[in-house]
């Protein structure tokens, strides 16, 4: 229960953060723009979402991946949702420390690269936990694991989509992502 109400809580903050941030920046589409280009360095707002948004979710995810962590030697399932929420925790702990580029490219400056690196790990890392997660359930939830599966797919599917910079539909994609790896680790932690 813990586990969902973190991942809960941190979903009302990204929220509440698209949309008042997002309306600070009269050129922002959240079709067309990623969540980071939200504090990219330079902006007037860069170190208010670092500190403000991306810092405090990745206090919450990493809240929840030590709550699992207590219950991970028992559990597959509980180890699926440890190194889900760990992802999301390194995400975005990432981001809050070394916010990207203006326009967030794909290559850039050694600050870009880091980010990227914490987009890989929460993306890629993401969607192998959701797999690890549905393989738990397998045998005691089958709906259930193959919703997992598909999530992996999906986020799996969408990290490549975003490695597009020219994707004129680039921040629906991270969304989409986004709302199946916060709702994956909120459905999983009330497992």
């Amino acid at each position: 229960m813990i586990i969902a109400g973190l991942a809960l809580i941190a979903s009302v903050i990204l929220l509440a953060a698209l949309a008042r941030f997002g309306a600070r920046r009269p050129a922002y589409s959240h079709l067309r723009h990623t969540i980071s280009e939200l504090g990219e360095a330079g902006s007037a707002d860069s170190r208010r979402v670092s500190l403000g948004v991306f810092l405090p979710m990745g206090l919450l995810f990493g809240g929840a991946a030590l709550a699992a962590a207590s219950r991970r030697p028992e559990s597959p399932l509980a180890e699926g949702v440890f190194f889900l929420a760990l992802c999301l925790a390194v995400g975005y702990g990432v981001a809050a420390i070394f916010p990207c580029d203006p326009g967030s490219p794909l290559q850039g400056s050694w600050r870009q690269g880091l980010h990227n690196l914490g987009g890989g790990i929460e993306y890629v890392g993401g969607a192998a936990a959701l797999f690890a997660i549905s393989r738990a359930l397998a045998v005691s939830d089958p709906f259930a694991a193959t919703l997992f599966q598909e999530g992996s797919l999906l986020v799996l599917c969408s990290a490549l989509a975003l490695s597009v910079a020219a994707l004129p539909w680039r921040g629906a994609v991270q969304r989409v992502a986004e709302l199946v790896l916060f709702g994956g680790l909120a459905f999983a932690g009330l497992a």
